[in-house]
């Protein structure tokens, strides 16, 4: 087996419509409903990779961190890589304020297709539990006024 490998990963839950609607992508070729996130690069705070991440993800460009989620850590094994992973997931509350498409790097979002889905339909549709729980923070962070 290699070495562990452990790196640090930032997204966003992506609001519109006051909270009503949030953003989900689907993988192309594979069942899943996922939130937009990626790895955070050399240089970049965790605020700087969720914006950029969710945009080219979801080729949107006037997105917003309205509040911090949280974070979570998973360890798992992957057999293209024969090693143990430990990534450190961080979710932020986002709004979109405007159907801007985003001038960045587009390859990212070429594999998605977004699909906006009411914030109590996320809760069931989402792929993996532990985007579910920041869709529910999200939910919730909508719910006590933070928009």
């Amino acid at each position: 087996m290699n070495e562990p490998i452990k790196y640090r990963a930032a997204g966003g839950v992506v609001i519109r419509e006051n909270g009503r609607m949030l953003l989900l992508l689907e993988v192309a070729g594979r069942k899943e409903l996922r939130l937009p996130k990626g790895h955070i690069e050399d240089g970049e705070t965790v605020e700087q990779a969720a914006i950029r991440e969710v945009r080219e993800e979801t080729a949107y460009a006037d997105v917003e961190i309205v509040d911090d989620l949280g974070s979570v850590t998973h360890t798992f094994y992957n057999f293209r890589k024969d090693a143990n992973i430990t990534r450190t997931e961080s979710y932020f509350l986002m709004r979109l304020n405007s159907e801007e498409s985003y001038d960045g790097p587009q390859y990212e979002h070429e594999r998605f297709k977004r699909r906006w889905v009411r914030t109590d339909d996320a809760d069931r549709l989402l792929t993996y539990e532990s985007e579910r729980e920041f869709a529910r923070r999200a939910r919730q962070a909508v719910l006590s006024g933070k928009r």
